[in-house]
């Protein structure tokens, strides 16, 4: 019997701690619960932008430009060469210089030729005297046939010697010719106006005929010589106004296309197109590297964003703009793609209107729906 209650007073003697520890447990949480408040609602972070970062879509001409590449080199351009032989006597110009249509470059020694001219009009005044002979003898015999002195043939005899004697004259008029032109081509003249390019000749020199004596050119007016993808060919025309930049000059220079070669270039599939340019100030030189810019297609009046602003989310693409102060995510249909006023950009054809925030770049991860504050530019942004 007393065993047993010693049992029922353990029993209960657990039931109460269970029930103080317990009682505490809610106590203390009572605690903290009183002290904690309400639960705080999460405020979403504000993204920052700069005036640079978001730009305003707006209505301009859209360019579809292609861009060629080569040399200039003059479209008149001569080789001036011997047309003689002999010796050098003087040269009277250098490379760099400017002459004249015309200006003497070479003077060769001339005692050859002057001999050979003094010949051929000794030879032209015997054949003259020849010729006078032969006519007074013709005309002695001509009053003989008349009062038949002399027998017809004797009559057409003279008049053979006449037709002959002048031959020789004629024979010797052209001998004579030859050595006044030989004599003359012993002054070499410009044969274009322009600059000496290359000299190859110097005093003293014995030249042959067709020998390279200089270069000229004539930098009035260029050309740039540049291949065309045949693919891009159809799109190209006589007459066509080009924007040029060429190394070492400031500045675009203006040209237009002059000539279109009609074949494709042999081991490529290009075609030869030559874009004329005017040297109005004289600065541009042959062999200046080249690059041109052609507008193959343009749109005016279209509504156009950077082309940075656009992003691609499994193929489509996209653009976030700024709405009553949140970033929107909103998908746009792209059109022509080019230049306007040198920036590249492309043509949007629906998503956005006219005056629309765009942000302009790619900075980062950016959620739809985020607020949206424009900073002044000379306020660091925090940028999500």
């Amino acid at each position: 019997m007393v065993k047993r209650r010693g049992i029922w007073i353990v029993v209960v003697l657990l039931v109460v701690v269970i029930a103080v520890v317990i009682a505490k447990k809610k106590s203390a949480e009572s605690q903290s619960s009183s002290v904690k408040g309400p639960p705080v609602a999460t405020v979403p972070q504000t993204l920052e932008f700069l005036p640079g970062d978001v730009v305003t879509v707006t209505s301009a001409e859209v360019q579809k430009r292609l861009t060629l590449s080569g040399a200039l080199r003059a479209v008149n351009q001569a080789a001036v060469k011997a047309k003689l032989a002999g010796d050098v006597r003087e040269v009277l110009v250098r490379e760099g210089e400017a002459v004249q249509l015309g200006q003497v470059l070479v003077k060769m020694d001339t005692a050859d030729y002057e001999a050979r001219l003094a010949q051929a009009r000794g030879s032209l005044a015997a054949a003259q005297g020849q010729l006078d002979i032969a006519r007074q003898s013709r005309d002695n015999n001509k009053s003989l046939l008349d009062k038949n002195f002399i027998s017809k043939n004797a009559y057409d005899n003279s008049s053979n010697q006449l037709a002959i004697a002048a031959a020789n004259v004629a024979s010797a008029n052209g001998v004579l010719e030859v050595a006044q032109k030989a004599l003359a081509d012993t002054v070499i003249r410009a044969p274009i106006a322009g600059l000496i390019s290359t000299r190859n000749v110097q005093p003293g020199e014995k030249i042959s005929p067709d020998n390279r004596l200089f270069d000229m050119v004539d930098l009035r007016v260029l050309e740039m010589e540049a291949p065309v993808p045949t693919q891009d060919i159809a799109r190209i025309k006589i007459g066509q106004q080009v924007q040029i930049n060429i190394e070492g000059v400031t500045g675009a220079v203006s040209g237009q296309v002059s000539r279109i070669n009609p074949a494709t270039t042999a081991g490529s599939r290009s075609i030869m197109a030559y874009i004329q340019v005017v040297n109005q100030d004289g600065v541009l030189r042959a062999g200046m590297f080249a690059e041109a810019q052609l507008v193959i297609e343009k749109k005016s009046a279209v509504l156009n964003i950077p082309l940075t602003a656009v992003r691609y989310d499994d193929g489509k693409a996209f653009v976030y703009t700024i709405e009553k102060q949140l970033l929107q995510k909103n998908a746009v249909t792209l059109g022509l793609q080019g230049d306007s006023n040198g920036v590249a950009v492309v043509e949007i054809l629906s998503g956005v209107t006219k005056d629309s925030k765009v942000i302009k770049t790619n900075l980062g991860n950016l959620r739809a729906g985020m607020p949206v504050k424009l900073v002044p530019s000379n306020q660091p942004a925090d940028k999500a």
